[in-house]
């Protein structure tokens, strides 16, 4: 069964990487904008400059590059008043899409320039929110982001704040921002209160950085969850680590390309991770500067990578188990959850007359193996360290001439259709 844009909406999905400065609507900033009396950079006068001004959707040349919208984003929000509308309307879109359950973060460090305090902050973010579930049933929390480029001081107040919010509609901890020359290790103070508290950690790591600050944030930071991790594929030894300790990926598929974390969307890792048995979620970023939802990046999944419905049901899964919600709930989310994309799915069957296949196989991933199985065959897409494309040639046996052992590889990889597949009991 061919899954389109309708089926994808129609799934219940998670998002839990996004940020709240990073996913206003356009008509939000320009009225919020006109009601503080607040000059926008460049004055733009129309949702179209206004996207323009801020690289909606835009490749940008870097991560930095990427995060100067913010400085658009964060002028607005300023105000509580602004901060719930926010918070309220990022819960009604995802809402709308059928996200069943979101993680907010944002930085209350980021809202103070006129003079809101932090628990003014949080209690504002935290009421739009809950108004969302109350129109809605839209299940959420907060994750309070320390910023890489401010003092370690800094952040540690922000662990402060966490803690005090724990149970109090904050789920957990982030730390933000540039990785480069901004190396997790010096916020340790900060990642030890939140740890010792028992409040959940994800750090921003392998976005636009190597493995190295993969490792300082599960070994330094004690992270739960790695937001990004696209360049986990560098170090094998720590790429089987995060596998069998079961740490959840936040990937964030169009945003890796806009900062140039990947090349291409052919060139992600997330097929590969995948496949190897990684925990990996489906997540936006910025719904704004991204200008993407959730249902556009599992589009985009089973657009370059040929996922199933059994994959999606598996990123599904996994959403909602590296969710930072308490066991208990999380498995009674998750059960209800599985039962309504199997409604879905059978709903989508019986309108079209055709099955659908359930097991997940990460398609594309079988695909790459069949094409870098011949060296003739263009690549599906590259792997390695910096994206570089070269092929996994297959040893050829050494009874057989060259041509005898070209022949058979090809055809043995085209009539396999037995390779292990993804477990969902994971």
């Amino acid at each position: 069964m061919k899954i389109t844009r309708e089926f994808i909406e129609a799934i219940p999905k998670t998002d839990l990487h996004v940020h709240l400065d990073g996913s206003l609507r356009l008509s939000t900033i320009l009225e919020l904008a006109d009601q503080q009396d607040v000059e926008l950079p460049g004055n733009p006068q129309s949702e179209d400059e206004l996207a323009r001004a801020i690289n909606m959707g835009a490749i940008c040349e870097d991560l930095t590059d990427y995060l100067k919208a913010f400085d658009v984003t964060l002028s607005v929000l300023q105000t509580e008043e602004a901060l719930y509308r926010a918070a309220f309307e990022l819960g009604e879109d995802a809402a709308l899409e059928n996200v069943k359950y979101m993680e907010v973060r944002y930085s209350p460090l980021l809202h103070t320039r006129e003079g809101l305090s932090y628990p003014v902050i949080v209690e504002a973010v935290g009421e739009g929110l809950r108004e969302a579930k109350r129109q809605y049933g839209l299940m959420s929390g907060q994750i309070i982001c320390g910023i890489r480029h401010m003092t370690p001081e800094a952040s540690l107040r922000m662990a402060e704040l966490c803690v005090a919010f724990k149970h109090k509609g904050v789920v957990g901890f982030d730390l933000a921002g540039a990785e480069a020359n901004n190396p997790a290790k010096d916020y340790r103070e900060a990642f030890y209160l939140v740890r010792n508290n028992n409040v959940n950690l994800t750090i921003h790591a392998g976005e636009a950085y190597g493995p190295e600050s993969i490792h300082q944030a599960i070994h330094m930071g004690g992270a739960h969850r790695i937001g990004h991790g696209t360049r986990l594929r560098e170090d094998g030894d720590l790429l089987n680590y995060v596998n069998d300790t079961r740490i959840p990926l936040e990937v964030c598929l169009t945003s890796n390309v806009q900062t140039r974390a990947c090349k291409s969307f052919e060139s992600h890792p997330l097929p590969f991770y995948m496949s190897y048995g990684l925990r990996c979620t489906i997540n936006t970023d910025n719904r704004l500067v991204t200008d993407t939802t959730v249902s556009e990046e599992l589009a985009r999944a089973v657009q370059y990578y040929d996922l199933n419905i059994g994959d999606l049901r598996k990123l599904m899964i996994d959403g909602f188990k590296s969710s930072f919600l308490p066991y208990r709930k999380k498995r009674s989310v998750t059960a209800r959850a599985c039962a309504e994309f199997d409604a879905v799915v059978r709903e989508f069957e019986e309108r079209r007359g055709e099955s659908a296949v359930t097991d997940p196989q990460v398609a594309q991933e079988l695909a790459f193996q069949k094409a870098t199985a011949d060296s003739r065959t263009p690549l599906a897409y590259a792997v390695g360290p910096e994206d570089r494309g070269y092929p996994l040639l297959r040893r050829r046996p050494y009874e057989r001439d060259a041509a005898e052992a070209t022949e058979s590889s090809v055809t043995e990889e085209d009539s396999s259709e037995s390779t292990e597949q993804v477990s969902q009991a994971e």
